[in-house]
């Protein structure tokens, strides 16, 4: 069997993109201590450090395909969980200002464990919903990038992230196998928020057998009022 290379080259060869040994250590201390937090709280099945570098560090740094070698401005990760997307990015290309959204406590606690960790600046960590911060008028359409990954469907997606784009910003939603079926369902949930599709990027992790998909949406024009919806509103009702 193969030997899955490691994270500095794969991203070089996947991605054109030159880890320093500063942030391939910090990568390694974020691994260590998500391990380490996993025993007590739930934020992985993916334990083995390999794997790790591969199917959460490398898969987040693929947002990059759509963002660009050298993404620039405010970034919001929406339902980041223990930092992915948003974490990954943040060590590679630390020029972006980024905001980690989670619902869970435990969760946003070992992000801003992180964060203060590898001491990463021009990170906030909010504790919220997406469907409340997203009626904030410090985040809402103040955004250049909304990311998210694993999160939910793709037409309750867009509901969560739109909302947050600036005129002219870009989301980019993490699928699997599905991505491409997902963009076409979510069509008329992007109209109603004020989006369309700009792209679907497929792509092949090393050693991982399904094709993954980086569903990229622009935002077109301002996203009504009324959305997103009252929490748990819109994965109940999802629009369309």
């Amino acid at each position: 069997m193969a030997t899955r290379p490691d994270l500095a080259a794969a991203a070089q060869r996947l991605l054109g993109l030159t880890l320093r040994p500063s942030q391939l250590q910090a990568f390694k201390r974020y691994s260590a201590e998500l391990i380490a937090w996993n025993e007590r709280v739930n934020l992985t099945a993916i334990t083995d450090p390999e794997a790790l570098e591969i199917k959460h560090f490398l898969d987040s740094l693929t947002c990059l395909l759509a963002m660009g070698s050298r993404p620039v401005g405010r970034a919001i990760d929406v339902g980041t969980g223990a930092g992915f997307p948003g974490i990954p990015l943040k060590i590679a290309q630390p020029q972006i200002r980024l905001t980690l959204v989670e619902a869970t406590g435990k969760k946003a606690e070992f992000c801003r464990h992180i964060v203060a960790l590898l001491e990463l600046d021009g990170v906030e960590v909010v504790h919220a919903r997406a469907e409340e911060i997203a009626h904030r008028p410090e985040h809402r359409e103040t955004y250049d990038w909304a990311l998210a990954r694993a999160v939910a469907g793709l037409p309750v997606l867009v509901e969560y992230l739109l909302p947050f784009l600036r005129l002219g910003g870009k989301a980019i939603a993490q699928k699997g196998e599905t991505g491409p079926a997902e963009a076409q369902a979510a069509e008329g949930a992007l109209k109603l928020v004020g989006g369309r599709i700009h792209q679907v990027i497929p792509l092949e992790l090393p050693g991982v057998v399904e094709t993954r998909y980086l569903v990229v949406m622009e935002k077109a024009a301002r996203t009504p009022a009324d959305y997103p919806r009252r929490p748990g509103i819109p994965a109940k009702k999802p629009l369309g």
